[in-house]
């Protein structure tokens, strides 16, 4: 599909810690992108590198503490094909009516680390945005892609993936999440998960 090609990532960024559940940025809609300059290159460059150090597939700007509308992602399509972005100011495309098809698979978030639970989500997605000089991107995604592309949108807009789930499964999150959080540093990634 020509709009779910890879656009490259930036290198050579920081490591930023990333931000937790209840945290009150985490949990309302961030503002969009304005400008395009260094300050947002630089944003960039830090949340590649601290999702490749958290092991992560995607992240948003806000888990990292950062009040704009921006993702960055790496992640596999349902083909094992690894998609690679940046989206600014994402609008979100589900499939509707006889075209909608749920997938549930485990889910989880490097702002709730450790803890994962099934999540139904609709198995295909599309995003349209800019990337962070501004140029339009789009992508498709199928599988973990598609999983992907809904779960960093919802958190520019302030929704957790907890938020999608019914009471008892978020509670078993939950617990999931404080019987492993001792092994997360606050400033995780920054420092490493500590071993049992």
């Amino acid at each position: 599909m020509p709009d779910s090609q890879s656009r490259p990532l930036p290198t050579g960024g920081a490591v930023r810690p990333i931000t937790r559940w209840g945290t009150p940025m985490m949990h309302r809609e961030v503002a969009d992108v304005t400008k395009f300059d260094d300050d947002l290159a630089t944003l960039v460059s830090d949340m590649v590198a601290t999702m490749q150090a958290a092991s992560g597939v995607g992240l948003a700007a806000n888990q990292v503490g950062v009040n704009l509308k921006v993702f960055v992602f790496d992640c596999p399509d349902a083909d094992d094909h690894r998609v690679t972005g940046v989206v600014c100011n994402p609008v979100l495309s589900l499939p509707e009516g006889k075209d909608r098809q749920l997938e549930e698979a485990d889910e989880g978030c490097l702002s709730l680390p450790g803890a994962y639970i099934p999540c139904s989500r609709p198995d295909t997605a599309h995003v349209a945005g800019v990337d962070e000089h501004g140029d339009p991107v789009e992508f498709t995604g199928t599988g973990l892609l598609a999983r992907c592309l809904q779960h960093e949108t919802d958190h520019l807009f302030g929704t957790v993936f907890g938020d999608r789930l019914p009471v008892r499964s978020r509670k078993q999150l939950n617990k999931q999440h404080e019987e492993l959080a001792n092994h997360y540093p606050a400033d995780w990634p920054v420092s490493p998960v500590v071993p049992e």
